[in-house]
C-alpha cells in the first residue's frame, strides 16, 4: 500500500470529525425551518391513532404521498425525540454523509426531510451490492423505496447489474424479497383500504408547483405543467437509459440485446424452474459474476443522473438525490480538474439560489447536460474484476 493509499483514512475521519463540528454549529446557533415537520408528525399521529386509511392522513402541507415505510421511520424518529425538533437534528447515521454543500447541510440538519432517510437506505444498499449481498442490498433498496419513490431512479441500473451479476433464478429470489418488504410494511393499509394506500403511497402523476422547480423554472408555466412536457422527459428518459445501457454498461457483453438474450437463455430459465436455493438467500452471494466496484457505482450513479435531468421539477431537498454522487461523476468524465470544479461550484450555486430564477435553472441544467456528455464520451471501465478468481462457478 503506498503513502497516498495509506493516508485515505485519516483523511476521512479528519474530514468526518470536521463536519461533524459544524453540524453541532449549524444546530445550536441557526434557527430550524419549519417547513414539513409538523406536517409529518400530524401523519404520524394519525397513523398511531389507530388511522389506516391513507386518504384520512394529513398534514398542514397536504395529505401523505409516501409509502409505509415513511410513517414507520418517522413514528420511530418521534418515539425518541418526542416530536421535537432539536432532538431529531442529531441523527447519527447522517454524519458519515454530510459534507461541504450548505444546501446539503441545511436539508439534512435544519430540514429533517424524508429524502435524507430515503438516500441513507439507498447508499446501504449501494454499499451491499458493492459486497455483492445482493438479496440484503435488494431489501435495503425496498425499504428506502417505502420511504420515498425518488429511489426508482436507481431501479434501471440495479437491474442490469443483478442481470449481469446473478442468475436468473437468482434475480427473481431478489426481487421477491424487495416486493415482500413492500407488503409487508403497507399491510396494516393493504388490509382496511388497499385502494386509497396503492393510489395516495404510489401516485405517479402528481404535478409539482413551479414556483419550487429548480431546474426548469426557465420554461414558461403553462409548458411546466402540460402533459406534453412531462410525457417528452419521460421519452427522453427512457432513451438516454436505453442507450446508456445498449453502448455504455452493456458494451463487454455485446450490447444490452446480447445481454438479455444470455440471461434469460434456456439454461437460466431451467435452473429456476428446477429449484430456488435457500442457501443462496441466506449467504447473499451471487451465482453469476463479481463485478468490478467501479462499475457498479458507474452505472447506479449515471443512471440516477440520468433520471435527475430529465426530472420534471427538482425541489431544493432532492439535490440530496445525487450530491453524494457529483465528485465521483465528475472524475469520472474525461474533463480537466479545473473544469470539473467549475462545474461542481456552478451546481452548488444554483442549488443556493432562493428563489430560483431563469438564470439558476439554466446554469443548473446547462452544468448537468455538459456533465452528462463528458460521462457519455468517458473511457468504458471493466465490468468484471481482472483477476483469475473474479468469477464463480456458474449454476
Amino acid at each position: 500500500m503506498g503513502v497516498r493509499e495509506a493516508r485515505k483514512p485519516a483523511v476521512a475521519a479528519g474530514l468526518l470529525l470536521l463536519d461533524a463540528i459544524l453540524v453541532s454549529l449549524i444546530i445550536a446557533y441557526v434557527p430550524y425551518t419549519k417547513i414539513d415537520w409538523d406536517a409529518y408528525m400530524s401523519q404520524v399521529d394519525g397513523f398511531i391513532g389507530g388511522e389506516r386509511d391513507y386518504t384520512k392522513l394529513k398534514g398542514d402541507t397536504g395529505p401523505l404521498v409516501y409509502p409505509a415505510g415513511f410513517l414507520y421511520a418517522y413514528s420511530a424518529i418521534q418515539f425518541v425525540t418526542g416530536g421535537q425538533v432539536y432532538p431529531a437534528q442529531l441523527p447519527w447515521w447522517a454524519l458519515g454523509l454530510l459534507c461541504l454543500s450548505k444546501r446539503i447541510h441545511s436539508i439534512f440538519m435544519l430540514r429533517l426531510f424524508n429524502d435524507c432517510l430515503a438516500m441513507t437506505l439507498l447508499h446501504g444498499a449501494l454499499a451491499l451490492v458493492l459486497h455483492q449481498k445482493w438479496h440484503l442490498a435488494l431489501i435495503s433498496f425496498s425499504g428506502a423505496v417505502s420511504i420515498k419513490m425518488n429511489v426508482l431512479l436507481y431501479a434501471p441500473s440495479l437491474l442490469l447489474l443483478m442481470l449481469k451479476g446473478m442468475s436468473f433464478k437468482g434475480v427473481l429470489s431478489a426481487l421477491s424479497c424487495a416486493a415482500l418488504v413492500q407488503i409487508l410494511l403497507g399491510l396494516p393499509f393493504l388490509l382496511s383500504h388497499p385502494a386509497a394506500y396503492i393510489s395516495r403511497a404510489f401516485d405517479l402523476g402528481r404535478v409539482f408547483i413551479h414556483f419550487w422547480s429548480v431546474n426548469f423554472k426557465f420554461v414558461p408555466e403553462d409548458v411546466f405543467i402540460s402533459r406534453k412536457f412531462a410525457i417528452a422527459l419521460l421519452a427522453i428518459h427512457l432513451m438516454l437509459l436505453i442507450l446508456f445501457a445498449h453502448y455504455r454498461w452493456s458494451k463487454h457483453e455485446g450490447g444490452l440485446l446480447q445481454l438479455l438474450c444470455s440471461r434469460f437463455s434456456q439454461k437460466d430459465l431451467g435452473g429456476f424452474l428446477r429449484s430456488i436455493s435457500l442457501y443462496q438467500f441466506l449467504s447473499c452471494e451471487p451465482k453469476h459474476k463479481i463485478l468490478s466496484k467501479e462499475h457498479i457505482v458507474t452505472v447506479m450513479f449515471v443512471g440516477n443522473f440520468i433520471g435527475v435531468v430529465c426530472a420534471r421539477s427538482l425541489h431544493y431537498q432532492f439535490y440530496s438525490w445525487y450530491f453524494y454522487s457529483l465528485p465521483f461523476l465528475l472524475w469520472k468524465t474525461p474533463f480537466p480538474t479545473l473544469l470539473r470544479l467549475i462545474l461542481f461550484v456552478a451546481v452548488e450555486l444554483s442549488w443556493n439560489i432562493y428563489p430560483s430564477n431563469f438564470y439558476s435553472s439554466i446554469i443548473l441544467f446547462g452544468a448537468h447536460l455538459i456533465i452528462l456528455w463528458g460521462l457519455w464520451i468517458a473511457p468504458i471501465e471493466s465490468p468484471y474484476p481482472r483477476r483469475k478468481h473474479s468469477q464463480k462457478k456458474r449454476d
